[in-house]
Parts: C-alpha cells; sequence; structure tokens
C-alpha cells in the first residue's frame, strides 16, 4: 500500500484529535508501516522547530515521533500563532509570511492555501505507505466550511475516509455524532465511515445499546471505545490545562528520592507559548508543578518560572498588574530561585524596544538580569546546542527578540545572576543530564533537601507514553476496521442524514 489515508475529525475541540492520530501513527508503525502525520492548518502558541530549521505545531512533531520520523514542515504547512483575540502571526511551511485578522484569512487568504497544503499532503502521500490527518476543531463548523483546508475540505480532496473522534468525558455524545454528521454536506457525509468514542468509563457494556442506536440512525458504525486513561494529554495545542494533566508524570506517582519535594510555580502569562517545556520539570519524582497567576501562590514555590509568550509586552503588564513582578522582584533579591524562558528571559532583562510584536517602543523591563531586548522583524528558528552546569544540553528557539547580554554569568544563550537564571532556549530542561544539575542548583538556593532521581529519562518516558497511545488503539479499536478504511477508502453507500449543510 502507498499513499492511503485516514482523516481523524473531532466533534469538538479538545476531543482527542491529536492523541488518536499518534496512537493510530505508533500501532501502524509497529506493525512495519511507513507513516507520517499531517494537519493542514493549526492553531497554536505551542510549537517546535524542526531540523531545517522550519515551525510546526508540537502536536504534529509528538505525532511524528509516534511515527517514528523526523518532523518537517511538510507535516503541519499552515500554523496560526494568536497574538490576540482576533489576529494570529501566519506561518506557512515554517516561516512566518504574515499577521492576519480572522476576517482578513477565512475571508480569503485561507483559501489561498487549500492549494500549498494539498501539494504538502501530497508529497508524504508519494513518500509513506499512510498519512493519518488530523482535522481542527469539529468538521460540522458551517460558518467556515467554504474555506476549509483542514477537515472536509482535505478529506474531500484527498478522498480520505473520515473518523470522528467523540469525547463521551462531556457527555452527549451521541448527539454530537449525529449532530456532526447531519449538518455536513452530502459530498462530505459520503466520507464519513463512523466514530470513535474517546474517554469511557465503566463497563462498556452499557454503552453498546446506544452504539447499536447510533448506527441505525446514521448507517455508521463505531470503530472502538477508548477508556479515560490519564496523563496523555502531551503536547495539545488546543490550550492550557490549569492543572497536571498535560503533564508526563503526575507527582503523586513518583515520590521524591531525597527527603523534600521541590515546588515549582509556572506564571499562566497571557498568551503562553510552550508550556510544554515544564513538563520535563513534571516529570521528575519529587518535583510539583503548578500554574499560578496571583503573588501569594509564589510563597511556597521553590522556583518561579517566567516561560515563553507571544506577547511579551503584554505578559510584562499582566505580571505588574498582578502583583507578580513585585513578588518576582524580592524573590530574587532573596536569592531564591527564577527561571524564565524565552519571553519570560526577555521580561527578566532591564529594557526592551518593540515595533515589531506589540508596537509599544521602549519598554521596562523587570531588571533582574543585565539584557536589553530588540525586537527584529525576522524571527530566529534554531536547534542550538551547548553546555550548561558542566552538562550537554540542546534546544530550539522561537523569537523576534535579540537579546543583547551585557554582563552575568554565561547561560545557554542568556545569562544568570545569583539564582536568576534566563534564556531563550525552549526543550533544554529535556536534556536530562542539564534537568538534574539545575535542580541541584535550585534546591541548594531553595534550602531544600531535594535530590533528582538518578535514573529519569525524559525521552524513554515519552517512548513509553507514546506505546501507551498505540496500545489504546491496538487493544479498544477495531484495527482490522482501520486497516481497511486506510487502504481502500470510504465504505460505500453510506446514507445520507437530513439536513445536511445549509
Amino acid at each position: 500500500m502507498r499513499g492511503g489515508g485516514l482523516l481523524v475529525a473531532g466533534t469538538t475541540s479538545d476531543a482527542g484529535k491529536s492523541v488518536v492520530t499518534a496512537g493510530i501513527c505508533r500501532w501502524l508503525v509497529r506493525q512495519g508501516m511507513r507513516v507520517a502525520p499531517f494537519k493542514g492548518q493549526n492553531m497554536s502558541l505551542n510549537s517546535f522547530v524542526t531540523r531545517e530549521g522550519a515551525e510546526i505545531g508540537r502536536a504534529q512533531a509528538m505525532q511524528a515521533q509516534a511515527a517514528r520520523v523526523e518532523p518537517t514542515a511538510l507535516m503541519n504547512p499552515v500554523l496560526l500563532k494568536p497574538g490576540s483575540d482576533r489576529s494570529s502571526q501566519v506561518v506557512l511551511m515554517g516561516r512566518p509570511v504574515g499577521e492576519l485578522s480572522a476576517r482578513g484569512y477565512h475571508g480569503g487568504k485561507q483559501r489561498e492555501l487549500l492549494e500549498p497544503v494539498l501539494d504538502c499532503l501530497q508529497r508524504l502521500r508519494d513518500s509513506y505507505d499512510a498519512v493519518i490527518c488530523e482535522g481542527a476543531g469539529s468538521p460540522a463548523e458551517i460558518n467556515l466550511r467554504r474555506t476549509d483546508i483542514v477537515n472536509m475540505g482535505i478529506a474531500r480532496a484527498a478522498r480520505f475516509p473520515v473518523l470522528v473522534v467523540g469525547d463521551i468525558d462531556r457527555g452527549g455524545v451521541f448527539a454530537q455524532f449525529f449532530g456532526t454528521t447531519a449538518l455536513l454536506a452530502p459530498e462530505d457525509q459520503e466520507l464519513v465511515a463512523g466514530y470513535l468514542v474517546n474517554k469511557f468509563r465503566g463497563d462498556v457494556t452499557l454503552l453498546e445499546p446506544g452504539l447499536d442506536m447510533l448506527l441505525g440512525l446514521t448507517g455508521r458504525r463505531t470503530f472502538g471505545v477508548l477508556p479515560y486513561a490519564h496523563g496523555l494529554g502531551i503536547d495539545e495545542e488546543d490550550g492550557l490545562r490549569v492543572s497536571l494533566r498535560g503533564t508526563v508524570r503526575e507527582s503523586v506517582v513518583a515520590p521524591p528520592v531525597g527527603e523534600d519535594v521541590l515546588r515549582v510555580a509556572v506564571c499562566a502569562v497571557p498568551l503562553m507559548s510552550n508550556f510544554t517545556d515544564v513538563d520535563a520539570l513534571a516529570a521528575e519524582p519529587g518535583v510539583v508543578v503548578r500554574f499560578v497567576d496571583r503573588p501569594e501562590e509564589l510563597v511556597d514555590a521553590d522556583l518561579v518560572v517566567v516561560p515563553g509568550t507571544r506577547g511579551t509586552v503584554r505578559a510584562l503588564a499582566w505580571l505588574r498588574e498582578r502583583g507578580l513582578a513585585d513578588a518576582i522582584a524580592r524573590r530574587a533579591a532573596e536569592g531564591r530561585p527564577v527561571l524564565g524562558i524565552c519571553g519570560g528571559f526577555q521580561a527578566l532583562g532591564e529594557r526592551i524596544e518593540d515595533d515589531v510584536e506589540s508596537r509599544a517602543g521602549e519598554v521596562a523591563g523587570l531588571g533582574l538580569l543585565p539584557v536589553s531586548v530588540r525586537f527584529a522583524p525576522e524571527k530566529t528558528l534554531a536547534r542550538p546546542a551547548g553546555e550548561a552546569l558542566g552538562e550537554h544540553v540542546e534546544g530550539y528557539e522561537i523569537h523576534h527578540g535579540v537579546a543583547d547580554v551585557r554582563g552575568g554569568e554565561p547561560f545557554l544563550d542568556g545569562c544568570r545572576v545569583g539564582a536568576v537564571w534566563g534564556t531563550h532556549w525552549h526543550g533544554s530542561l529535556e536534556s536530562d543530564g542539564f534537568r538534574r544539575a539545575f535542580l541541584r542548583d535550585v534546591a541548594a538556593a531553595a534550602g531544600r533537601r531535594f535530590v533528582p532521581a538518578p535514573d529519569t529519562s525524559f525521552g524513554a518516558l515519552r517512548e513509553e507514553q507514546l506505546d501507551r497511545l498505540g496500545d489504546l488503539i491496538e487493544e479498544h479499536a477495531d484495527t482490522d476496521a482501520l486497516w481497511k478504511l486506510i487502504e481502500a477508502g470510504p465504505p460505500a453507500g453510506l446514507p445520507f442524514l437530513p439536513p445536511g449543510a445549509p
């Protein structure tokens, strides 16, 4: 088989499309298939830099890892990075090409992108046995169907069967499946092969009568019922869960090696980007990670992280309005650890000159690091490697801000002053030796008897997690039927459900 495929759509955002796509990719590659993930258009502040220096959604990078292939720009040709409620930076084939309002994008620009998106899909189909596509939101967003390049627009152009995923944990999944199908045009409905129930709790035999009735109502079968599984919300793109749900390992599962736990508070700044940077911290036994938005929540923290953001100047204003800026400054004066990553690093500096992102001109930073930042029109996209704290480190850079470091101790591409660290490097904490050395420094500065586990491998934990996704598909989905869909396409003779698209 060459060039087969499937579109994984969802009844809603966060129905589980990303993890189901990854699970199918891992299941297929374990069967000896060469498989690639694909998402024509992604809206996310959670992005990644490929080896060729292209920016794509982190979900597609994670899915490529599930498929055991190197991620490329072909897998996510269009990435939208929100800068406000009404506008986004448009990244095409890994490079920013402009800023557009939602009206401007859906009013014409999106349709122009269909041809390059389909070209990327075809190139993947020419190179792989199967391409597993992820949709966005819901395919029944009838107000956006005319310009769609990620859901039914892709399925119809490629003649791919569509598997609709529904989150039963939210309730109403039968109505979601029926309504999603019934709001599609006849040409789109004939591609909807059936459904996949996600996040089911309880006795599946109690669900089966409803699945039989759904088949009778729609003429479409259910291809599996996936049980609720904790800790699988990896590299999410639709938004931040202010909890440990998106982390690699919950701390209660892994007790501390030393006498103390280490508490990490992550400032939940507006337009937060790449919050997955702290997943590697949460993977450490005895490290408790939480997202905060009030100064009193920093009091008992051993480490405060100011993460990346698509709006550094806006984040600075938010930190000041909330009283967090003063609380962070007090910590620094007391020698208590603070880490700034990317936009967070920029905010810790002395001065920002921004005529690109916010167009606010010169803005004072928090003044905790001897750094001045100037925003350049060109975006830095890189995969650097180096050494810090005596350990090898790898990361990736995604930023417009150019930092002029004028003092302190060198720290990756940034600097360190006392217990305040700053760097543009995302992903650096995934380097196991460096992460352990960093946490030892944090524990010493915080006065905690915390000891990093000597054998935690973030890469191995991620592989375990991806294998769990593959297991879910293999054990709880009808894989023979899925294989036939991918190989042969949509079943013939699927009935039309009125009323169809208006």
